[in-house]
């Protein structure tokens, strides 16, 4: 429930209204101001970021951040995309690592330390230790020339002098520029790893962003593969059909290339058709007489959300699609079951 202030009632003393004041103005001025800080700062970059990404691609461990206050929350942030982007890493406080999490830092380890003065003494007393440990420290401060800018093995500079707040006090610019910092850092990392969608998907199953980037190979269960060569019996069809309890068998000619599907509406119309000695010879004949020829199939890294949209545009709703290789080969299944556990929804009833 959204409450709404009475217009009518007393302001504390010292305020005044935002009708007052020019709201968009300064709104517009932080934003501006903001803005000039970050696109001030691209041209300086120059070795010192290329060094701190060699040091990170070089870590055999992991990526440790650590700040206080508002730089905190940068660094967790800066933390979290580093790690969704191929880079292992995560945030340690610096309070709490003065008492016992220091034992998270390894000689291997890279430790990011942020201080927008660079004089932060809780970041300060940690460094000595950090570099006993042999663990290498870059630092992101406003200037190198700073107390934990000249302790560290590289320091990048974020040349954020004034803040965007009227009293130049707020963590505004300088923290915004710290965090945009940090997303230079993990892309270009990201590059430099050949970091691809599949394994951006990998790290992010959740969601609709993750569901957006899974294929059919990453839906379909691994490893079974229900099919049936051409001169197989019906009845051999239907065992291998149950065997797999997926709904269907795909047909494959000697090639291994797919030539049809015996679904268990297929089989539920033949035993509606005949009956006695009839059915029995259709059991035990071909299972080419009775299976769908040509059927639609679906490539392995075909998107996900793709073949849900294919299943409900066909006009009798289909449950399961043979999957095929880039060379025509049948190597699985995929069934509207395994797009539902995966995440995606569907106007299909299931049930």
């Amino acid at each position: 429930m959204v409450m709404i202030q009475d217009a009518t009632a007393p302001r504390p003393a010292g305020t005044v209204t935002a009708q007052e004041t020019d709201v968009l103005a300064i709104a517009r001025d932080v934003l501006r101001r903001e803005a000039e800080a970050i696109q001030a700062l691209a041209p300086s970059l120059g070795e010192p970021f290329s060094r701190a990404v060699e040091m990170i691609l070089r870590c055999e461990g992991k990526v440790i951040l650590t700040a206080v206050g508002k730089s905190g929350h940068i660094g967790r942030k800066i933390a979290a995309t580093l790690s969704s982007t191929g880079t292992p890493a995560f945030f340690v406080h610096p309070t709490e690592a003065q008492h016992g999490d220091l034992g998270m830092i390894r000689a291997r380890d890279v430790v990011i330390a942020i201080s927008h003065s660079g004089s932060t003494s809780e970041v300060l007393t940690l460094l000595p230790v950090i570099q006993r440990i042999g663990a290498k420290v870059i630092a992101i401060c406003r200037t190198a020339n700073s107390p934990i800018g000249r302790q560290a093995a590289v320091c990048l500079e974020t040349l954020a002098e004034f803040e965007a707040d009227t009293l130049n006090l707020a963590p505004t610019t300088s923290t915004t520029v710290t965090l945009a910092l940090g997303d230079a850092l993990a892309i270009a990392l990201l590059r430099c790893r050949g970091f691809k969608r599949e394994d951006f998907a990998m790290l992010h199953p959740g969601g609709e962003l993750g569901k957006s980037m899974l294929c059919v190979s990453d839906i379909m269960p691994k490893g079974k593969n229900p099919v049936v060569g051409e001169a197989a019996t019906v009845q051999e069809a239907i065992i291998v059909s149950n065997e797999f309890n997926f709904g269907g068998v795909s047909v494959v000619d000697d090639s291994g290339s797919l030539t049809g599907i015996l679904t268990d509406g297929d089989i539920k119309r033949v035993l509606q058709r005949h009956r006695g000695e009839q059915l029995l010879a259709v059991l035990e004949g071909p299972v080419g007489d009775v299976m769908t020829r040509n059927p639609q199939s679906v490539a392995a890294d075909m998107p996900g959300q793709h073949v849900v949209r294919m299943m409900e545009e066909r006009e009798r709703p289909t449950y399961i699609f043979p999957v095929v290789d880039r060379d025509g080969a049948t190597v699985g299944m995929v069934r509207m079951h395994d797009l539902v556990r995966a995440g995606f929804s569907t106007q299909i009833d299931i049930d």
